[in-house]
């Protein structure tokens, strides 16, 4: 059987975090942090009921970040006596019963934080009672009475997207190695892509032995083959940070960040570095040794996976990635075949229109409309996860007269998506070639990541961030340095640019020239591009540009 080679691959520099996830040589999967965009997601809250909305069965939750966080009905539970006794009512009783249900946790970094059925903390004072009345919100529950000035405690599910706020939940649950602890749940639940049934059985009989009273747990693929002492740590860990947040409540007062989730890089390795990964590189010395720290205590066997690149030409040139993004950000994607794809992104939804690129005789016009469909079908899943777009997608793909050739690509598209790790769901093809898809939204797309809403359009189009544009220099910095051994570089930017380097108590322009032990004369022209910059070599005296950026 064909086994994908996947590799994480991790660029760290002085403005940003990136690590990309190789299949077969090819980037599926990008994931971008830095100062100005930290994450988010898993991160729990005490939070204040600013606004509730019974028209939309919604509430907005002020949790003290720019705008305040949205809480469908759909995202509160039934669990209110629970927490009032964690909070110090002792009328409460718990009387669960443990269920084997089998659920299947979302495992992508963004989604595990929210994963499983979790319950609500609440403030007694204010606490929500359950409206007896025949409305529901959607999973067959009575609407909670929610109240403005109301304490509750949420997780965030969701970032927040353009003029959006984040997401949030009140199933709060804190995601682990091989665990996903949900309290005040006794429910024991096994992600579905572990298929095998005897051990299975033998992983839920081994939490059934060690599971406090009172806790539910989601065990995760990667449980798989775990002995007790390893899946104990794990429970042990997740269950003291539980214990932590139970003291936050009773001090904080909201709105309060209670618990702060991994960062982008170590959810990745927690959640993707697994045994079908063949290696993980990374550039910077203190990931290295973050990350071999921690696989040590919690997959030992992982350790000679991990490799730290040494050499003077930056990683993601050597691995063919800093193309592969570059594309990432194109609106047209050019298919072996000739064709291709253009990829129009709204507000509202994303619009991917397949071209053939050429003319074909009538008479297999159906045929190479088939092949040039069937490739776009898996190319569009590739970039579909690699710019991680979300919410409703409209694909218009060549026609095809054929019922049965239609269905082919409906088939391969949903065959490319199982390895999607975000949810999807396919709608087959119309008689016009159309196919909907929609795809769960937890994170802003690369698009968003690497942008910023453009000031001389007033934002109805998109320039290159500053941050992604200082990173951009930094690599042309350290190719300069590598190749030429000289000490000195005249660097030339817009005025903006400019003032985002010199910004900070150490500056990142000084960082850089720590970094790369180079004196850097920084220059400013305000007649060039926001995203363009020039480096001239004084020894040489001439542009060096073209040839130390990409």
């Amino acid at each position: 059987m064909y086994s994908m080679r996947r590799e994480i691959i991790i660029n760290d520099s002085a403005n940003e975090t990136r690590i990309a996830i190789t299949e077969d040589g090819r980037l599926a999967e990008l994931y971008l942090e830095t100062p100005e965009r930290e994450r988010v997601v898993g991160d729990i809250y005490l939070g204040k009921v600013a606004k509730v909305m019974p028209g939309i069965k919604a509430a907005f939750i002020d949790l003290g970040l720019k705008q305040d966080a949205f809480l469908h009905f759909s995202d509160i539970g039934n669990y209110f006596d629970e927490y009032a006794a964690l909070i110090g009512d002792d009328d409460s009783q718990v009387d669960l019963e443990e269920s084997d249900e089998e659920v299947s946790p979302e495992t992508s970094i963004e989604s595990t934080s929210a994963v499983g059925i979790a319950e609500r903390l609440v403030k007694p004072a204010t606490l929500p009672k359950v409206q007896d009345r025949s409305g529901e919100n959607g999973r067959g529950r009575p609407l909670p009475d929610l109240k403005s000035g109301q304490d509750i405690i949420v997780q965030v599910t969701k970032e927040p997207t353009g003029k959006k706020g984040v997401r949030v939940t009140s199933e709060v649950s804190l995601p682990g190695r091989f665990l996903v602890l949900l309290p005040f749940d006794n429910k024991i639940g096994v992600s579905k892509k572990l298929n095998n049934f005897r051990e299975k059985r033998r992983l839920r009989r081994i939490m059934r032995s060690i599971l406090p009273q009172g806790f539910g747990v989601i065990i995760r693929t990667v449980a798989q083959e775990k002995d007790e002492a390893g899946l104990k740590q794990d429970l042990d860990n997740l269950v003291s940070i539980w214990r932590e947040i139970e003291k936050s409540v009773k001090t904080e007062e909201a709105p309060a960040l209670l618990y702060k989730d991994l960062s982008t890089t170590s959810s990745v390795i927690r959640d993707l570095f697994t045994d079908d990964v063949d290696r993980v590189v990374t550039d910077s010395k203190k990931l290295y040794r973050e990350i071999c720290a921690y696989v040590k205590s919690v997959s030992p066997q992982l350790l000679d996976k991990i490799e730290l690149y040494k050499e003077s030409e930056p990683i993601f040139d050597v691995f063919g990635i800093e193309k592969e993004i570059s594309t990432a950000l194109s609106r047209k994607v050019w298919l072996k075949s000739g064709g291709y794809i253009i990829i129009e992104q709204t507000e509202a939804m994303v619009v991917i229109d397949v071209n053939s690129g050429r003319y074909a005789a009538k008479r297999e016009q159906e045929l190479n409309s088939l092949r040039t469909n069937l490739e776009a079908a898996r190319e569009i899943c590739r970039q579909i996860r690699l710019r991680d777009i979300g919410g409703i997608i409209v694909i218009d793909f060549i026609d095809l007269e054929d019922e049965k050739n239609r269905k082919k690509i409906y088939d391969e598209l949903r065959k490319e998506f199982r390895k999607d790790r975000a949810r999807v769901s396919v709608l087959p093809m119309t008689e016009i070639g159309l196919v909907q898809i929609t795809r769960q939204r937890i994170r802003q797309n690369i698009l968003q990541s690497f942008s910023e809403p453009c000031p001389v359009c007033g934002g109805g189009g998109m320039v290159q961030s500053k941050s992604s544009i200082v990173s951009q220099i930094e690599r042309g910095i350290r190719r300069f340095k590598s190749e030429t051994r000289e000490l000195r570089l005249v660097l030339i930017v817009h005025p903006s640019v400019a003032e985002y380097l010199r910004e900070g108590a150490v500056s990142r322009l000084t960082k850089m020239k720590l970094k790369y032990f180079i004196f850097i004369k920084l220059e400013t022209d305000p007649t060039l591009p926001v995203a363009e910059f020039h480096f001239y070599s004084p020894k040489q005296k001439k542009d060096m540009t073209e040839q130390f950026t990409l």
